[in-house]
């Protein structure tokens, strides 16, 4: 298990990386072509807005991995440590939850767009594939999440900030 947490810290990490290398170096050339020479690449406005919806879904599963999500925590602080554990573990259950539904109704949606074929107008790809990543990016956060809470609630790791999250998930 240590094994396979570590290869997709690493593939989350890569893949966000080249996405946003990607992203980025399409809308400079697109920028530079159109303000220089009058002249645009139809495709990369396309493949720049695909890479976008993956990069941010990718980094939210990352972000779950750093426990670096938003919360609204200044009302947990008051509370004893076991009690405010408590309450984050129950948010975090309803965090799946939702990330379960959202999995299986992607799923149908992608189920949809494979029998009723919808293509990119650019490309010409199938939405699809570009629809993959709701699903895989909400189990991977599910994953990270009880990753998270298992550092935290059962080998008793506090988190202060990011710096400590990552020290500590290297030596799982």
């Amino acid at each position: 298990m240590r094994r396979f947490l570590k290869e997709l810290d690493k593939f989350e990490s890569y893949a966000c990386q080249a996405l946003l290398c990607l992203f980025v170096t399409l809308l400079f050339i697109q920028v530079i072509l159109r303000v220089v020479f009058n002249y645009g690449i139809p495709w990369s406005e396309e493949l720049s807005r695909f890479a976008f919806v993956w990069f941010v879904f990718l980094g939210a599963s990352y972000a779950a991995r750093l426990s670096a999500h938003n919360r609204v925590t200044f009302h947990l602080k008051l509370l004893p440590t076991k009690v405010r554990n408590g309450v984050e573990f129950i948010a975090d259950l309803f965090w799946i939850a939702f990330n379960t539904l959202m999995t299986i109704k992607s799923i149908e949606v992608i189920e949809s767009l494979m029998e009723f074929p919808f293509r990119s107008p650019a490309l010409d790809w199938s939405m699809a594939f570009l629809y993959l990543i709701f699903p895989i990016s909400f189990t991977l956060t599910s994953i990270r999440i009880l990753q998270v809470n298992y550092l935290k609630l059962v080998k008793g790791v506090e988190f202060k900030d990011v710096d400590d999250i990552e020290m500590e998930q290297n030596k799982i």
